[in-house]
C-alpha cells in the first residue's frame, strides 16, 4: 500500500532524512540570522583534490547529516546525479544550506573537470569567498590555476585548505612553495601538521600555540586540544613559536595595524592570538594574503578548524565588494539568479542569491535582462537534491524557487520594472559607480566559454523529435556552455562542448533522464577561420520588389589581428565621419547584423571568423529600401572579401599537463612530440615527473586510452584550453580533408 500510495521520489526522499538528516536545511534557512553571522561560500579545486569528501565532513560535522557518505561508495550529499556517483567526480555544483555555532553556511560544491567549469563559472557571482582545496601531495595543479583565476575575476577573498595530509608524500611546504609560485599568492600557514607513529594524528595550530587531535572512534567528533608547554612538548612549542613568529612578521609586512602594534611592544612573541587572528581577516579580505589550513578530510582531521576558519577569515555577505552596488534598490528586492535545474515533479528550480529586500513565496517578480514578469511558485532551502519549503528568505542567503519559466542563469529578479528603474537612476547619480559597473549589474553577467568539441545529434526516430528538442532546451538552460545550433545547410541539430566528456554526460542524461536514445555524430574539432592580410571593397545591389527599386551601396575593410570584442568598427577620419553619423539607428543596426550572418561562417569549413574586425567607410541606400536587402548585401561584400584574401583555419591549442612514473616519462615525451606537442617544462614530484606542454586538440581526441597503454597504467592527464593557432598549409589540408572527405 505505501508504496502505490506515495512515488517512489518521495518514499527515497523520506528515507534519506531518516537515515542521513538530523537538523533539517529548512530548519536552519528558516531560523532568523543576522547577516553579520552568514558565509556564502565556494569549495573551489583540481579534480580529485577531495572537495566532495570536505563537504561531506562539514555537513556531519554541522549535524545536517547523521552518516558519512565516500565519493567511491558513490553515496555523497551533493554528487546526487547516477553518473556523479558511477564516475566519482562532480559534474554539477550543488548547493547546501547548515549551520556551524551559530553561523548559517550556504555552502556550494563545484566540479572540478575542466570540462565542467561552467558549473564554477555559474556560481562564483553569487558568492562572498572561497575555500581553495589543494591535494597535499601535488600542490597547485592545472585547474587549481582556473578556479584561481575566475575566484580572481570576481575579486573573492580565499582561504585554502591543505588536504589529503595523511599521505605519506603530502608535503606542506612544497604546496606553499607551488602557491607562491604558480599563483603568486603571500601565503600564511596558520597550521602545522601533528604526527604520531600512526600518521597524521592531528594539526598544531600555531596561532593559539595548541595541540589539534581528532579522536578517531568518533570519526573526528570528538576533538582534544591541549595549550603547548616546556614540560610536555619542548620541541613542538619551539617549532610553534619559530612558525608563529614567522607568521606574524610576514602578516606585519601587509597589515600595518599589525607592524604598529608590534613596533609598540618590540617583539613579535607579545602579539595575541586575538590581534593576529583580526590581522589576518584584514588582509584576506584586502586579498593581500591567504591564510592556509590543512587536514585529512577522508581520515576525518581538520574539518572543524576549516569551518572556523571560514568563520573567522572569510567575509560576511555585506563585505562582498559586488553587494554594494546593489545597495541602489534599497529596500527594494534585488535577487541574482546563478543556477537552473529540472525537476520532473517541480519543473524549473531557479537558484538564487538575494542582495536586498525580502522575497516570499506565490510573489510577483519583475526580471530585469528579459524585461518580463513572472509569477514565482515555492520557495525552498536546498539540500542538494532535496528541497525543503520555507516561507520567506531575507538578504544575504542563498536558496531555490520553483515557477519561473524565462529567466535564465544571470538575471536580475526584482519586484517591478519601476524599482528597476529607481535603483538604475540612484546608481547612475553616484560617483563612487562607474558606467560599466552599471552594465554588469543590469546585464547578464555569466562569462560562457566557447565550445571546443561539436558533433551531430539525431532522435532515433519521429516520435522523439520533439521530446529531444526539450530534453536540449531544458540542458542548455542549465548549463549555458553547451551549445545546440541548427545547420540550415546540412539540416542537422549541432551540439557544441566543452571537452569529450562533457559530450559524452549529456549523451548519457539524455538517455537516463529523458529515456531518448539519441545518436551522436562523430566528434568534430570547433576550428575558427581568420583573414591574414587587410581588404578593402566596395559592393552594389540592387533589386525591384513589385513596384519598388530597392538600391543599396556599401564601401567595408576588413582588418585582420584584432582582438577586441566588436566586430564593426566606424571609419573615423574627416571625410567620413560626417556621413557615418548621418546612418539611422535601424540600418545600422541591419548593417550589424550583416556584419554578423558574414562572420558566422568562413569560406574554408564554415567555421566562425574571429580576430578580424571590419570597418564601415560608406554607405548609401535609396528611399524605401529594405533592411533586409541592407543586411544581405552588407554579408556579401564581406564574404567576397574573404574570398579574396584567403582564410586562415585556426585550430584549439591545449595546456596539457600530464603526471607520470619517471621510468615512463621518455615514453610519454616521444609520443607528444609524434603528436605536434610543445614541451613547456618538466617538473619532479616525488617518484613521478610532471609534464606541461601545448598541444593541438586535434591531436589528443580519445588520448586517454592510448596513454594509460603506453604508461602502463600509471600516467594521467587534464587539460585546459588555451588558444587558437594557425595551421601549416599540410595541417589545413589534412584537417579539411578529414572533415569534408575530399
Amino acid at each position: 500500500m505505501f508504496h502505490r500510495k506515495f512515488p517512489r521520489v518521495l518514499i527515497r526522499t523520506f528515507l534519506n532524512r531518516l537515515v542521513h538528516q538530523d537538523k533539517s536545511a529548512a530548519k536552519v534557512a528558516s531560523e532568523k540570522c543576522p547577516i553579520e553571522k552568514i558565509r556564502n561560500i565556494g569549495i573551489l579545486a583540481h579534480i580529485d583534490a577531495g572537495k566532495t569528501t570536505t563537504t561531506e565532513r562539514m555537513l556531519y560535522y554541522s549535524g545536517i547529516i547523521r552518516h558519512m557518505g565516500e565519493v567511491h561508495e558513490g553515496n555523497t550529499v551533493t554528487d546526487f546525479m547516477d553518473q556523479e556517483r558511477e564516475r566519482g567526480i562532480t559534474i554539477c555544483s550543488a548547493a547546501v544550506t547548515f549551520s556551524w555555532k551559530n553561523y548559517r553556511f550556504n555552502l556550494i560544491d563545484t566540479p572540478g573537470h575542466i570540462d565542467f567549469t561552467m558549473g564554477v563559472e555559474q556560481t562564483l557571482g553569487v558568492l562572498d569567498g572561497v575555500v581553495i582545496v589543494l591535494d597535499g601531495s601535488a600542490g597547485v595543479e592545472a585547474q587549481t590555476c582556473t578556479v584561481w583565476r575566475q575566484a580572481d575575476r570576481y575579486h573573492l577573498p580565499r582561504i585554502v585548505y591543505v588536504n589529503k595530509m595523511d599521505r605519506p608524500d603530502g608535503n606542506l611546504d612544497m604546496c606553499l612553495d607551488s602557491l607562491e609560485k604558480k599563483l603568486e599568492a603571500v601565503t600564511l600557514p596558520v597550521q602545522v601538521p601533528f604526527k604520531d607513529h600512526d600518521g597524521l594524528a592531528g594539526v598544531i595550530d600555531i596561532v593559539t600555540l595548541e595541540k589539534i587531535i581528532f579522536d578517531k572512534k568518533s570519526q573526528g567528533r570528538t576533538i582534544l586540544k591541549s595549550k603547548l608547554d616546556e614540560d610536555d612538548m619542548p620541541d613542538l612549542l619551539e617549532i610553534a613559536q619559530e612558525k608563529r613568529r614567522f607568521l606574524t612578521d610576514k602578516l606585519s609586512g601587509i597589515d600595518d595595524e599589525l607592524a604598529n602594534f608590534v613596533i609598540e611592544q618590540d617583539s613579535l612573541d607579545k602579539v595575541p592570538p586575538q590581534a593576529l587572528v583580526d590581522s589576518l581577516r584584514r588582509v584576506t579580505l584586502a586579498q593581500t594574503g591567504v591564510p592556509v589550513l590543512l587536514g585529512s578530510s577522508y581520515k576525518n582531521i581538520g574539518v572543524q578548524p576549516l569551518m572556523d576558519g571560514v568563520i573567522l577569515y572569510l567575509p560576511t555577505p555585506d563585505h562582498n565588494q559586488f553587494s554594494k552596488m546593489y545597495e541602489c534598490f534599497e529596500d527594494d528586492l534585488s535577487a541574482r539568479a546563478f543556477k537552473i535545474l529540472h525537476d520532473k515533479q517541480r519543473g524549473p528550480i531557479t537558484f538564487f542569491r538575494i542582495y536586498t529586500g525580502q522575497m516570499k513565496k506565490g510573489q510577483r517578480l519583475y526580471n530585469v535582462q528579459r524585461e518580463t514578469s513572472e509569477q514565482c511558485g515555492k520557495i525552498y532551502a536546498a539540500y542538494a537534491d532535496d528541497y525543503e519549503e520555507i516561507p520567506e528568505i531575507s538578504p544575504g542567503n542563498i536558496a531555490a524557487l520553483t515557477g519561473l519559466k524565462s529567466t535564465v542563469t544571470g538575471d536580475l529578479l526584482t519586484t517591478s520594472a519601476s524599482a528597476a528603474a529607481r535603483a538604475k537612476k540612484r546608481m547612475e547619480k553616484n560617483t563612487a559607480f562607474s558606467t560599466d559597473d552599471i552594465e554588469k549589474l543590469f546585464s547578464v553577467g555569466t562569462n560562457v566559454p566557447e565550445p571546443v568539441f561539436f558533433c551531430s545529434i539525431e532522435a532515433p526516430s519521429l516520435k522523439f523529435v520533439n521530446p529531444l528538442e526539450l530534453a536540449l532546451q531544458e540542458l542548455t538552460k542549465e548549463d549555458p556552455s553547451l551549445r545546440v545550433d541548427f545547420d540550415t545547410e546540412t539540416g542537422q541539430t549541432v551540439l557544441g562542448g566543452m571537452g569529450e566528456l562533457h559530450i559524452e554526460i549529456i549523451k548519457e542524461r539524455i538517455r537516463s533522464e529523458y529515456k531518448i536514445d539519441a545518436d551522436l555524430g562523430q566528434l568534430q574539432i570547433a576550428y575558427k577561420e581568420t583573414i591574414n592580410q587587410e581588404m578593402k571593397d566596395t559592393y552594389a545591389s540592387q533589386h525591384e520588389i513589385g513596384d519598388t527599386k530597392h538600391e543599396v551601396s556599401v564601401t567595408l575593410s576588413l582588418i585582420p589581428d584584432y582582438h577586441g570584442k566588436d566586430k564593426l568598427i566606424l571609419d573615423s577620419s574627416r571625410e567620413n565621419a560626417s556621413h557615418i553619423a548621418s546612418i539611422g539607428p535601424r540600418a545600422m543596426a541591419a548593417i550589424q547584423k550583416g556584419v554578423a550572418s558574414a562572420f558566422s561562417s568562413g569560406p574554408k569549413l564554415g567555421c566562425p571568423i574571429v580576430n578580424t574586425v571590419a570597418k564601415l567607410h560608406w554607405m548609401d541606400m535609396k528611399r524605401g529600401t529594405s533592411l533586409t536587402i541592407v543586411t544581405a548585401c552588407v554579408s556579401q561584400c564581406i564574404k567576397n572579401m574573404m574570398k579574396q584574401s584567403g582564410s586562415l583555419l585556426l585550430e584549439p591549442i591545449m595546456n596539457l599537463e600530464i603526471v607520470t612514473a619517471s621510468e615512463k616519462c621518455p615514453n610519454v615525451i616521444g609520443d607528444l612530440s609524434k603528436r605536434r606537442g610543445e614541451i613547456k617544462r618538466i617538473d619532479v614530484r616525488g617518484l613521478n615527473k610532471i609534464i606541461f606542454c601545448l598541444i593541438p586538440l586535434s591531436e589528443i581526441v580519445g588520448y586517454s586510452t592510448h596513454l594509460r597503454i603506453i604508461s602502463s597504467g600509471t600516467a594521467s592527464f587534464t587539460m585546459e584550453f588555451s588558444h587558437y593557432q594557425p595551421m601549416s598549409d599540410f595541417e589545413e589540408q589534412e584537417a579539411i580533408k578529414r572533415i569534408t572527405g575530399f
